[in-house]
């Protein structure tokens, strides 16, 4: 009896010691951003189990589009956040943002006309991580490898800034969530002033 004790005891401390070494590495949507010892972002594998938020087709914020490129952009929340918004219409701490870049096809299987997605071209993350300085951005273009921050001077901050309708994000490209930012009054003040002048 006193042995099985001892290796049911051993047991229980291996499997924490494994989940101790795994933890630090995993990628869950509510386990918050993970960093590598220089600051890095680990890209949240899990993101596809999100909370999708919409899809583009040809967006630009410049006023030029390449020609004969079709891009889809497809963003995502972690679950937390997004029930954090829908309750008060803002974004809780440690909100990541994944932004999707596909490749638009038109040439596959029974597809007459139109277009449809097909391989990711990169992926980015708007990350809100009040211990790091708040709003920062990612750019992986290999999911596999940490990436650096965005330097902030970078014309991305300044440009969601502006334009951002919530607390610099662009809920008026989600259209699940820009009645709830209504309904809550928490529209920034660029973006009232943007559609009072259309």
């Amino acid at each position: 009896m006193r042995n099985r004790v001892l290796l049911l005891g051993s047991t229980a401390f291996l499997f924490a010691s494994a989940l101790a070494i795994v933890a630090p590495h995993a990628q869950t949507p509510e386990g918050g951003p993970v960093y590598t010892a220089d600051g890095k972002l680990n890209f949240p594998s899990t993101y596809r189990s999100w909370v999708f938020l919409s899809s583009g087709l040809d967006m630009s914020y410049l006023p030029f589009a390449l020609p004969g490129r079709h891009p889809f952009t497809n963003v995502f929340v972690n679950p937390s956040a997004f029930a954090e918004f829908q309750k008060t219409g803002t974004w809780p701490d440690k909100t990541t943002l994944i932004l999707e870049v596909r490749r638009g096809e038109n040439n596959g299987s029974i597809n007459k006309s139109g277009q449809f997605q097909a391989e990711i071209v990169q992926t980015e993350v708007h990350l809100k991580d009040a211990a790091r300085g708040g709003w920062a951005f990612y750019g992986f273009r290999d999911q596999a490898t940490p990436a650096a921050m965005t330097a902030r001077t970078a014309d991305c901050y300044s440009c969601h800034q502006a334009n951002g309708a919530v607390d610099t994000t662009f809920v008026q490209f989600y259209p699940t969530l820009l009645a709830v930012a209504k309904d809550k009054g928490t529209f920034s003040a660029g973006y009232l002033k943007d559609i009072a002048a259309k």
